[in-house]
């Protein structure tokens, strides 16, 4: 599969105020891939406390997309969509512990087909072991020294399963950094080819933990303030998490704490991106090089009395990521407005690279925002999530933590015990409304004009019940759209011999 230039340059031209990118191949990729980092919590998203400079700049050098949802609010499901332009039910990518695998797409082989070298240097929460050699030139996870600290609690302390732990050492002596430190190499790295660097970094996944000189960065008296437990209507795994993990016992101090140490691990990846950035400057590929910054997922961080993150949950905190591209020669300081999906980085990427999808996919380019133009102002965003209780290879093993010692025994052995806390979930997000669907436990909806903290339940309520009935059609509409995909091979009919 060759490179064509032509593709991107014809693509970008569509637009008279941007000058494309010019270069004589087509543009290097990378992509930093944070873990569970939310929207809301940077500051060029409107936090008025945390401070991102480095964020901040990217976006406002690029384009950043205000409103950008994920398929699923856990790591491998997520990235599967964010590499196909898949939803996750397309081919049952619902689980922790089912990957891509050699017979499915995914936008790295494509680029490496298509001519690039592609690094990995970061966690895998994607491909299965056969994928690989296809898929990737070069791969390592870096060291894991750094990342995780000490819990200070003893067992038999209520704040014990809180993930709040000790702060960490030095910033340059994590597995981030090492991580960011290999792709500096690579891009020192005199070539002749375009290359990709996917960077899935952990920070700022709990345990709630930071670098000694980020930790306690904020006060938890400046934060906002948070979402509160008390809220009516909600699914079960609410009360059910929060007694299990005894979050229930906990007070309103502890959770801001937890979020201020969040903000202090966002600080912290900010300062990361601002590493990178700095050796593709040194490096002169900020001329040359497209840089896409996004999550798999966000985290509670102590919104709504809980912690990191539950399979079928799908509030804002959880489903809204940051989505900001940065390609040279194009539109800078843009902001789209208007919904869009993580998974429309796989189509914007192919685009650019001129490189064509060989598979039926549903992510959207992204290349008339990048170029100044707004989006689908009547798009909306889909999620799902969850668990069957007859598919008992999707549920985390409790073998694997059947040590209450572990600080994820409780949620494990929730899902695992309580499987209706777990249950199947489906969501669609306006810019108005959403509509989170479950039909074995209590469904949501919020009016997002006048709640856009998802403090109150409308579903059932008789006001909206013209806005639910025509979320309903439209989420039935999507998945009649979406339900499965066919090859593009075309058998004989005819009988062998």
């Amino acid at each position: 599969m060759s490179v064509s230039r032509r593709s991107f340059l014809s693509a970008a031209a569509t637009v008279a105020a941007a000058a494309p990118y010019r270069g004589e191949r087509p543009p290097n990729l990378v992509f930093y891939m944070a873990d569970e980092l939310r929207a809301e919590s940077i500051g060029c998203y409107g936090h008025p406390v945390v401070r991102t400079p480095n964020i901040d700049r990217l976006a406002s050098q690029g384009t950043r997309f205000e409103q950008c949802h994920v398929q699923n609010p856990v790591c491998a499901p997520s990235r599967c969509s964010l590499m196909t332009g898949w939803p996750v039910h397309v081919r049952g990518h619902r689980s922790l512990y089912y990957a891509l695998h050699q017979d499915e797409p995914n936008l790295l082989r494509y680029l490496k087909e298509g001519g690039y070298d592609v690094f990995w240097f970061g966690k895998n929460d994607l491909l299965s072991t056969d994928s690989f050699a296809s898929s990737v030139n070069e791969a390592k996870p870096g060291p894991g020294a750094g990342m995780f600290t000490k819990n200070p609690y003893q067992q038999t302390d209520s704040r014990y399963y809180s993930f709040l732990w000790e702060a960490g050492g030095d910033r340059r002596k994590t597995g981030d950094y090492a991580n960011i430190q290999s792709a500096a190499e690579i891009l020192a790295r005199p070539t002749d080819k375009p290359f990709c660097l996917f960077l899935p970094l952990l920070y700022p996944h709990p345990p709630y933990s930071a670098p000694a000189d980020f930790h306690n960065m904020y006060r938890p008296e400046d934060l906002p303030a948070l979402r509160p437990s008390n809220l009516r209507h909600l699914p079960r795994f609410h009360n059910r998490l929060r007694k299990r993990m005894r979050l229930d016992e906990l007070d309103e101090a502890h959770f801001r704490k937890i979020q201020a140490v969040y903000l202090g691990q966002v600080s912290y990846t900010d300062w990361l991106v601002g590493e990178l950035l700095e050796a593709m400057e040194r490096t002169n590929h900020s001329k040359d090089t497209a840089i896409f910054l996004f999550s798999d997922h966000g985290d509670f961080a102590g919104d709504y009395g809980l912690v990191e993150k539950w399979p079928n949950a799908m509030p804002d905190v959880l489903t809204r990521i940051p989505l900001i591209a940065r390609v040279p020669g194009l539109e800078g300081g843009h902001v789209s407005r208007e919904i869009v999906e993580l998974f429309d980085v796989m189509a914007t990427s192919l685009e650019l690279a001129g490189i064509e999808a060989k598979h039926t996919h549903f992510a959207r380019s992204l290349m008339p925002q990048l170029t100044g133009k707004a989006g689908d102002g009547a798009r909306a965003a889909f999620c799902e999530g969850g668990y069957n209780t007859n598919e008992p290879q999707c549920f985390e093993p409790l073998a694997q933590f059947n040590n209450a010692a572990n600080p994820y025994y409780p949620k494990v052995a929730l899902q695992n015990e309580e499987p209706d806390t777990i249950t199947r979930s489906t969501m669609i997000r306006t810019l108005t409304h959403k509509l989170i669907y479950r039909p074995d436990d209590q469904s949501e909806l919020y009016d997002l004009a006048h709640d856009p903290r998802e403090l109150n339940n409308v579903y059932g309520e008789h006001s909206y019940q013209t806005a639910q009935a025509d979320l309903f059609r439209r989420m039935m509409d999507y998945y009649v759209r979406t339900s499965d995909v066919a090859p593009r091979q075309v058998d004989s009919r005819g009988f062998p011999g």
